[in-house]
């Protein structure tokens, strides 16, 4: 694959000593829909901030299509289209004239046809006399991302492009962005919503604390960290877990009515078979069985946990 991004040992320390950023190093390859994950003051927005040219880095380099961030910082960020979270645009102008002129602010040459067809794809074309202090919120989110693209970017930023918008325009900007990734824009995007990574991206990476704790293929790593969870409708209830099964480390849920048990599901042994033949000799019956395989959600909330974990020990020690 080729790359059009390159990260390498990216920090930011603010004049405060607060470190939003802490030797970040990350390759994105042309193409491709990366899911940048992480709570709230974990690092995100700052990390797409030095990219886009908005905030300087104290450490690292920045490459865009071979072009150094630092040297060649106008061809890499005419390289670069950018959705921030906050709605920024003239609320006189109209959709039409903001589009336009944002196209212009990049050299482009004029090109009334394309912009058609940009606010055309977004819904927008029959707002375009309007001022955008007319626009809902949701028209407005439309507007920031038809500017992002007036000037036909190679690498589009969407930093939480779906944050307070309705069902419909979410449901509208996933088609856009997989219809961008077929004409070979390289999307990267963060959020809070899990199932849009889940849905959208090929890649996954997990921010925290400013660093950068795992980056994995998608269903690579669903398979490699995700758990399944077996849990067992009782044909009695139970008060609580018999000594005879204490191996298996079994929750008691459902007022007594259900037994829960979480196992790796790619490992060699995974205890499944053991745990009903046990329960069947002791006499504990069940009505009915589901498993359930763990979400992206799950491994996010989980691996962000076991980092501030981990931070607590070290400053403890």
């Amino acid at each position: 694959m080729t790359a059009v991004l390159q990260i390498s040992g990216l920090g930011k320390t603010y004049q405060s000593g607060h470190t939003a950023l802490s030797h970040v190093d990350l390759t994105i390859n042309k193409g491709e829909i990366f899911a940048l994950l992480g709570p709230n003051g974990a690092g995100k927005t700052t990390l797409i901030s030095i990219v886009c040219g908005i905030v300087t880095p104290t450490a690292g380099l920045v490459s865009v299509a071979g072009h150094d961030h630092a040297r060649e910082y106008r061809a890499a960020r005419s390289l670069i289209g950018l959705v921030p979270q906050e709605l920024h645009t003239d609320a006189f102008e109209t959709v039409l004239a903001t589009v336009s002129f944002s196209r212009g602010l990049f050299g482009k040459p004029r090109d009334p046809a394309f912009i058609e067809k940009l606010l055309r794809d977004l819904s927008l074309w029959d707002k375009r006399d309007a001022k955008i202090m007319e626009l809902s919120g949701g028209m407005k989110r439309r507007v920031m991302i038809a500017k992002a693209l007036s000037h036909e970017p190679e690498i589009l930023f969407l930093d939480e492009p779906t944050a307070g918008v309705d069902v419909e325009l979410r449901r509208d900007m996933w088609q856009m962005v997989h219809g961008l990734r077929e004409r070979g824009v390289t999307i990267i995007l963060t959020t809070h919503y899990i199932e849009e990574a889940e849905e959208m991206a090929d890649r996954v990476g997990v921010i925290s604390k400013g660093e950068l704790i795992l980056v994995e293929e998608k269903h690579a790593l669903i398979k490699k960290l995700g758990r399944k969870t077996l849990t067992l409708n009782l044909a009695e209830p139970l008060s609580s877990i018999p000594p005879a099964l204490a191996d298996w480390k079994l929750e008691l849920a459902g007022d007594g009515h259900e037994l829960v048990y979480e196992f790796d599901s790619q490992a060699e042994a995974t205890g499944v078979p053991s745990l009903l033949r046990r329960m069947s000799d002791i006499g504990v019956g069940f009505k009915d069985l589901h498993t359930k395989q763990s979400s992206l959600e799950d491994i996010f909330v989980g691996l962000v946990h076991r980092d501030n974990n981990a931070a607590a020990t070290g400053e403890a020690a």
